[in-house]
């Protein structure tokens, strides 16, 4: 069986949504390769059933990622078996689904560290590391001649 054709039990409660998605993927992954330039589908706001989830589940398949955010809220991200591809749900405190977004990027934007993010923790690891005498590092300090 096509990676992309419907499984036999969904055939009757599809809505035919998955393929058309996964042609949007495909563009969206096209683009990324040749540009660096990053998408996402909002499949919040979709008019898919739960059959449709699980047909473009089958399609993509799973990859070798998977991560837990647990920032305002719960985010589990998983690398579909498309590099690339991700599949990004943010959950409420009861475990509902807020979001589902299918990111088609390099690294999941959640995944990335801001660049003032960064410099807090640059100035934040300078100082610990001028708190911290030499002896109690275990580290001999070395002088460019």
């Amino acid at each position: 069986m096509s990676r992309f054709a419907r499984p036999h039990w969904v055939e009757k409660m599809s809505s035919g949504m998955a393929k058309p998605l996964i042609g949007e993927i495909s563009a969206a992954l096209d683009t990324l390769a040749a540009t660096g330039v990053a998408g996402a589908i909002d499949l919040s706001g979709l008019p898919l059933t739960a059959t449709d989830r699980a047909e473009l589940e089958v399609a993509l398949g799973s990859g070798e990622v998977e991560a837990k955010v647990t920032a305002a809220g719960t985010s589990e991200i998983r690398e579909t078996g498309f590099a690339g591809v991700w599949w990004v749900r943010h959950f409420d405190a009861g475990g509902r689904v807020l979001a589902e977004i299918l990111e088609i990027a390099f690294v999941p934007q959640l995944l990335g560290a801001q660049g003032d993010d960064i410099d807090a923790a640059a100035r934040r690891l300078r100082t610990e590391l001028a708190r911290t005498p030499e002896r109690e590092t275990g580290r001999e300090t070395v002088h460019a001649d």
